[in-house]
């Protein structure tokens, strides 16, 4: 979601007449579009942020602005610029949109800082995006969030959540699609909560697949919460001609202890449900999930419950992290794990996701899919396209005129994490 937030932020600046650099020490505009999910996120901005003390000093007229969801927590943005008083404009989860305004305020302005009560949460539609591919693209259909996991700050920095007009949804789809775009993400904090008036997250999907500007184009969709997600949605899926077989659906632990002081609102049972639901009715479904080790209270039996789960959902591709602290959640006022106790569960945990991703990831060789070749490798030299399942397969060509185009290949390899194939 910050990718695409940080293409409507360059959409503004390129509208009003800027263009992107990528040499940092001719910039006239330096913009962090922060995220503070996690403790590591927000060490890491403010570190780069410290790096252009000196880029600043060399260059008094630098305009140095940190906008997002981190500037948004209380006392942040006074902080920030106590310790980084070369910091121009701060602004927070409301204010971005409203960048260039600021930026030509600041000859009369030593110091900008704009932090909205996140009650003023308003939708603006149409704005410019300078989006960072040709053929694929993210559309958002929520903001906010009305979760309040114990762990999540977002519903503290991004308010209550906030769903699209659906007619809007579908107009800027079928502009895109008309434009070229061939794969389209669906965002939302918890896009299986969406409701408009009449129209609920399933209905929104069959709208989307039955747009008919173009022949082929893919839609996938993140992130989905257990609580909301049922068979109607996967019976969509199922008979849909352009949604993925692919869903990712954060299970976060396999532990109803730990579930419920996370206040998930599901338990193990009912998530193993929904996995073999979505087993039974969409066969070949690609699954990926995101699991937490490390939260206050978790027993090692609580972390070998979410092992079991790994074991029997057997995600294609498992995103890990270690609990982080958030001061102003709930979770940061309970008692805290060791840091030895987290690195050793978080290390146990992807060494079994990667044996069982390998053992997948086997199942596709000498098997023929169709892909989406999404972007050049120019590192590697190699093509990266994607399966409808989600995985990746990297492909050597030197025919530049895939790109964007879905193609056949055949798996002649695999690793964890990605395929080799080749076009046939």
């Amino acid at each position: 979601m910050n990718v695409h937030e940080s293409e409507k932020i360059s959409g503004l600046l390129n509208s009003h007449g800027y263009s992107k650099t990528y040499d940092i020490e001719n910039a006239d505009i330096i913009v962090f579009n922060t995220c503070c999910i996690r403790d590591t996120a927000e060490k890491k901005i403010l570190s780069k942020i410290g790096d252009l003390k000196a880029l600043k000093r060399k260059n008094k007229d630098l305009i140095i602005a940190i906008v997002g969801c981190m500037t948004q927590q209380k006392g942040k943005a006074e902080n920030i610029l106590k310790s980084y008083n070369y910091v121009d404009i701060i602004l927070g989860s409301n204010n971005h949109l409203d960048l260039v305004k600021y930026i030509n305020e600041l000859p009369k302005k030593k110091k900008i800082i704009k932090i909205e009560s996140l009650e003023n949460n308003n939708l603006i539609e149409n704005f410019p995006i300078c989006r960072d591919s040709k053929y694929k693209a993210y559309v958002n259909i929520t903001y906010g969030c009305n979760n309040y996991c114990t762990y999540c700050i977002v519903p503290y920095v991004r308010g209550s959540e906030i769903s699209r007009d659906p007619e809007k949804i579908i107009s800027e789809i079928t502009n895109l699609l008309k434009n070229g775009v061939k794969e389209i993400t669906l965002l939302g904090q918890n896009v299986n909560s969406y409701k408009f008036e009449n129209v609920d997250f399933n209905k929104l999907l069959s709208m989307i697949d039955n747009i008919d500007v173009v022949e082929n184009f893919w839609i996938r969709f993140m992130t989905s919460h257990p609580k909301d997600f049922n068979s109607e949605i996967i019976e969509t899926i199922a008979n849909s001609k352009h949604l993925c077989k692919s869903i990712h659906l954060p299970l976060q632990s396999g532990s109803n202890k730990i579930l419920n002081l996370m206040n998930r609102k599901y338990t193990r049972e009912q998530y193993l449900n929904i996995i073999k639901n979505i087993k039974d009715n969409i066969p070949n479904c690609g699954i990926t999930t995101d699991i937490m080790v490390g939260f206050p209270y978790e027993t090692e039996k609580d972390f070998l419950d979410t092992i079991d789960i790994l074991e029997k959902a057997k995600f294609i591709n498992a995103f890990t992290f270690v609990y982080s602290k958030r001061n102003g959640t709930p979770a940061s006022e309970m008692p805290q794990i060791s840091a030895e106790i987290k690195k050793d569960r978080i290390m146990r945990l992807i060494k079994k996701q990667n044996e069982i991703a390998k053992n997948l990831s086997n199942k596709y060789i000498n098997n023929t899919y169709t892909a989406f070749v999404e972007s050049y490798d120019n590192k590697n030299k190699h093509f990266i396209t994607r399966l409808e399942d989600g995985k990746q397969v990297n492909i050597n060509s030197s025919d530049k005129s895939i790109l964007g185009t879905f193609v056949k290949v055949k798996i002649i390899n695999a690793g964890i994490s990605a395929l080799l194939g080749e076009i046939i």
